[in-house]
Formats: structure tokens, sequence, C-alpha cells
């Protein structure tokens, strides 16, 4: 990949214009959780430090396109941005009928891109308000560049340069160094409920890593490919087929999908069913799988702690219920541990991360969630494209 970095470009009494991923939770005014903030400040500072008009633009929430509604509004996030960075942080609003006077070394919020009908669609006249609005386009947004969008990909196209924010490129960094040129033996691990939701991930992976741990649902279902009982449990009937021939296509590729051999099973989904460890073939058809058992787990820790490169999107059992959590915790204290290139991305990842505490010992955790996967299909993503297409102006 060679695209411009923002630190390659002078920005002083420059426009910059900058897409952030601020999509945030929200909830009575205030924000939730902050992480894609703390995540964006880096780049901010960057240009205030250098001397730059900076403009920040994200969208926030699912509005109804070209329609303001407070509950979207990026209010919050202006709030929230303000404290962090010590200084005013103004929203404004009708940046497309008049462009907005920045100072020197201020930061201004642009009100939610999705209130600009054409947003998603990649409008070219909108693109060309946004363009017209700066000297610096900086794609930072990772979590939409998987979106061809006017504010991902169309400004990008048109503005005077377009370069990749501080966080686009640690994300593109970390992905290219777990994924282009892995340190071996490459591991991966994929979590989920389903398998159609991540077949083609599955499928990607499994010839290039030399171990593909699948948990979950997922797991469930290559279970029971491998012929044995799952009960009542959350698995795809119609996937078998292709489960086992995912087995077949990384046995011939020189990988493995490891099957669990013990299991931790309930006989309803509920916080308060007691856990019960049982052999793989034990199984009962009113049992419900919801978490490897010590052995397979233990099993998966050293292949981890003997990996050169981990790549983790999922985790492999119900964590959010602490007696279902174990496998998920093991694994996470062996990723901990490691020696290994680690990279984790996906909202229920972060989330045992964060319950496991984890956060400082994964070399590289992304923020996105679809985007991270699109880029482990292998798919090139519309934003990066644009970015590489620019570089070569």
């Amino acid at each position: 990949m060679s695209f411009t970095k923002l630190t390659d470009l002078d920005l002083a009494g420059k426009r910059v214009l900058i897409r952030s991923d601020l999509n945030v939770p929200v909830k009575g005014g205030k924000v939730t959780s902050d992480a894609r903030i703390k995540a964006s400040l880096p780049t901010f500072e960057h240009c205030l430090e250098a001397g730059a008009k900076v403009m920040v633009m994200s969208h926030l929430g699912r509005p109804e396109e070209g329609v303001y509604s407070e509950e979207d509004s990026l209010a919050p996030v202006a709030a929230d941005l303000s404290e962090k960075m010590g200084r005013e942080v103004r929203l404004v609003q009708d940046y497309l009928d008049t462009v907005p006077e920045v100072a020197d070394g201020e930061l201004v919020l642009l009100e939610n891109v999705r209130f600009n009908k054409g947003e998603k669609k990649d409008n070219e006249d909108l693109a060309k308000q946004y363009a017209a609005l700066c000297d610096i386009y900086v794609m930072d947004a990772f979590g939409t560049a998987h979106r061809a969008q006017a504010s991902t990909h169309g400004v990008g196209k048109l503005a005077p340069t377009a370069c990749a924010g501080l966080l686009l490129a640690e994300e593109l960094d970390a992905l290219h160094k777990a994924l282009a040129d892995p340190k071996r033996p490459m591991v991966a691990i994929v979590g989920g409920s389903k398998v159609s939701t991540k077949l083609t991930v599955l499928e990607a992976l499994s010839t290039k890593v030399d171990q593909l741990v699948v948990g979950g649902g997922i797991a469930n279902t290559f279970i029971k490919a491998a012929g044995h009982n799952v009960g009542n449990s959350l698995y795809e009937a119609d996937l078998v087929d292709t489960a086992k021939s995912l087995m077949d296509k990384a046995e011939a590729a020189g990988a493995t999908i490891p099957i669990a051999t013990d299991v931790v099973v309930g006989k309803k989904f509920d916080e308060n069913e007691p856990a019960v460890q049982k052999k793989v073939d034990e199984v009962a058809d009113d049992d419900m799988i919801f978490d490897i058992g010590p052995d397979s787990a233990n099993a998966l820790a050293d292949i981890i702690r003997q990996a050169g490169t981990v790549v983790w999107n999922g985790p492999v059992g119900v964590f959010e219920f602490d007696q279902f959590g174990e496998g998920t915790k093991t694994i996470s204290m062996a990723i901990a541990e490691t020696d290994a290139f680690t990279l984790a991305g996906g909202g229920d990842t972060i989330a045992a991360i964060q319950k496991y505490d984890i956060y400082d010992k994964v070399s590289y955790i992304s923020t996105a969630g679809g985007a991270f996967l699109e880029f482990l299909e292998g798919k090139t993503l519309p934003a990066v494209a644009m970015l590489e297409e620019r570089a070569k102006d």
C-alpha cells in the first residue's frame, strides 16, 4: 500500500478537513463510551500544533438523510471534545451554505454528515462542496473506509490534496503487518454466533494461516461437521458441509482448524444457568454449548503462546455470563502473555479485552467493525483505494 500520510505534509495556515469516526454511543446528551474520540485525538493535536485551521467531520447514528434530528446531533461529541482538549470546540451547522471562519490553531466540529442529502450515495455535488472547504483532506475514519460515501471517498478524489490521518495510517500498517507479511506461525481466532456472517473471512483466512481457531456459535457448526452431537446449541445446519470443506481446504493448505475436545454446556441461555463441563462426544440432546472446556482452552492458549502473529475477531464463548467466560478469559490471558504481534478488532472482542483488562497487552486494537472484517477478507476498501490513487497525483 502506498499513500500520502498526514505527517508528510506542511500544514501551517492550511485549511484541513478531517473525516473522523466519532460515531459514539450517546445517552441523555452525554457520550457514554469515548474510545473512538480518544483514538482520533492524536490526529487533531498534530494538526493544531502545526498551526492548521482544522475542521472535523463525522457521522453519528442513522438519521433520515438530509433531515436534522437533535438526537443524532454531534453536540454531545463537541462538548466531550472541548473537555478533553481543554479548549472550546464549536459545532458548526451551516457549513455547506457558508464556509466556516476558522483561525490558525483552532478546531471546529462540523455537524453530522448524514444530515446532508447525498452523503451515503457519494453524491459528486456534495463531495465538491466538502472539497471546497479545504486545502487538505484527511481520511482518518477506518471504521467507514469500506463505504464509498461523499465524506469518506468523493471528497478525497476532489480535494486539492488527500492523505491518511495518524489513526488510519497506523491501522493500515498494523493490518498489513499482520496479514501481508505475518511472522509465522500465524493464528487467527474467529468467533461469533453464525458462520454465515463470517464465512468469507473464514474462507479467506483458511489458506493464509497456520491455525484457524473458530469460537462461539461458529464453532458449534464445525463440531457438528466433525461428527459430534451439538444438542440444542446454536448452529447452522445448512452450513455443516461448508464447514467440512473449509476444514479440508485448510488441511490442503497445511493449516488446521482445531475442534474442541471438551465443552461447557447449559440447558438454557440464562445468566444464572449452571455451567457443566463435558467431553465433546458426551453432549446430550437437550444441552446447549456455551463455551469451550478447559482442555480445549489450554490447548488453544499453547497455540497462541507459540505463535508469531495472532489475529483475533470474536470471543469463543458467552463470556458476558462469567460461568461461560473461562474459555475467552484463558485465550485473552494467552494473548496478553504471547510474544507474537497481536491484532484484535470487533465490538465483542474489545468488550472481552476490557473485561479481562488486557487493553495494554494487545499490539494493536482496531476500533473498526465492518472495515476490519472486509480487510481480513482481502476486499479493497474504497477509501483506501482512493488514497492510493491520489498518491499517484
